[in-house]
């Protein structure tokens, strides 16, 4: 591997390709979260004190520390299998980059077969990007705030039989670079499937700029780590998160 709104951001204007490429901030629905949905599913609330709180700070600290040095803005969250809870860990992330007062960070649920950033936050989303994917549907009218400051969550929409095609497709590649252009100081996170079930994430990891790798304590298994490292030769790796670890001086958990 290699080494490793209440507030919402104003728009100064829309900007459009061929394909109504539409990202402005300015119609941001807010939704108010039910706080004991995101404990119950383990997301981190930005204004209250848990238990993992600390170790996503460590892994937001880690990962923007590289990050920066590269001038990346881009981070796609796998596993090697489903269950590891790559999705619970691009969530937090995320949460954990928004409190950061001089950045903001935009959560994309890439994962098209099988989105659930929306159900983590409990937020009803009837469209998403499977919807600008398909139907030329305007990003910023699918933008969602879920309670937190300097975040916003574009969420999955309808789930597509064809998301390998789709995540290739020329209209994502220029929304991926427009993502990335448009707010100097927005991190922007991809929730994608497991590496080792289906190949969208290794399709789509050239258009992003790194990677970070979920694994399982007992359960992700070593040959299915090389496997993951070796389709990942050629990407930007962050590193990898152990992710429900048993030991509680290593936390909730630990990137390596």
């Amino acid at each position: 591997m290699n080494s490793i709104q209440n507030t919402v951001e104003a728009s100064s204007g829309n900007v459009r390709f061929d394909d109504k490429v539409n990202i402005a901030y300015t119609q941001t629905r807010i939704h108010k979260p039910d706080q004991s949905l995101l404990k119950q599913n383990r997301v981190l609330c930005a204004d209250s004190p848990s238990k993992w709180l600390e170790s996503y700070r460590m892994l937001r600290t880690r990962c923007l520390q590289q990050m920066d040095a590269m001038e990346w803005k881009t981070v796609a969250i796998t596993s090697t299998s489903g269950g590891s809870g790559n999705s619970l860990t691009a969530v937090n992330l995320a949460i954990s980059v928004a409190m950061e007062l001089d950045r903001t960070a935009l959560l994309v649920d890439a994962n098209l077969r099988n989105p659930s950033i929306d159900r983590l936050f409990g937020i009803k989303a009837d469209s998403g990007l499977s919807d600008y994917l398909l139907n030329d549907k305007e990003i910023s009218s699918m933008l969602v705030n879920p309670g937190v400051e300097r975040l916003v969550v574009l969420p999955a929409g309808k789930p597509l039989f064809n998301a390998t095609e789709m995540l290739r497709s020329p209209k994502m590649v220029r929304l991926v670079n427009e993502l990335k252009s448009r707010y100097p100081s927005r991190i922007i996170i991809f929730d994608m499937p497991p590496i080792l079930s289906h190949d969208d994430t290794l399709g789509f990891s050239p258009y992003v700029d790194s990677v970070l790798l979920v694994v399982e304590e007992g359960h992700t298994k070593t040959d299915e780590l090389k496997n993951a490292a070796s389709l990942l030769k050629d990407a930007n790796v962050l590193g990898a998160v152990f992710n429900k670890a048993t030991d509680n001086k290593i936390g909730f958990n630990e990137a390596a």
